[in-house]
């Protein structure tokens, strides 16, 4: 399994940027695909989400309305398009990668909340984005 972010950079606070992944050497189909950021001191994050099999779609509540997350399965690529950046949007990014069967639970609303990072196998190696203010 290989992931592979881009499209991060320095924006001022209001713009945008269309982070993307790279996904290859799996079934890309079978998989949910997650976001994931860790500012400097803090924990990680989960950000989005989307399920490939069925196209459902997760955010965190500090995102809803701003991000965007998308799937072309015939390039094997996730999108996270950011809208109305602001500086605390300011993180490493990174995507991961874990099958459908191993995350339905969450996917389907069986278990509260978002598939946490930790069920995630397989991580790309981060975009750094910087929001200036």
């Amino acid at each position: 399994v290989q992931l592979v972010e881009s499209g991060g950079g320095l924006v001022q606070a209001g713009g945008s940027l269309r982070l993307s992944c790279a996904a290859s050497g799996f079934t890309f189909d079978d998989y949910a695909i997650g976001w994931f950021r860790q500012a400097p001191g803090k924990e990680r994050e989960g950000v989005s989400c989307i399920s490939n099999p069925d196209g459902s779609t997760y955010y965190a509540d500090s995102v809803k309305g701003r991000f965007t997350i998308s799937s072309d399965n015939a390039k094997n690529t996730v999108y996270l398009q950011m809208n109305s950046l602001n500086p605390e949007d300011t993180a490493v990014y990174y995507c991961a990668a874990e099958p459908y069967s191993d995350l339905w639970p969450w996917l389907t609303g069986a278990a509260m909340g978002p598939p946490p990072g930790g069920r995630f196998g397989s991580w790309g190696q981060g975009t750094q984005v910087t929001v200036s203010s």
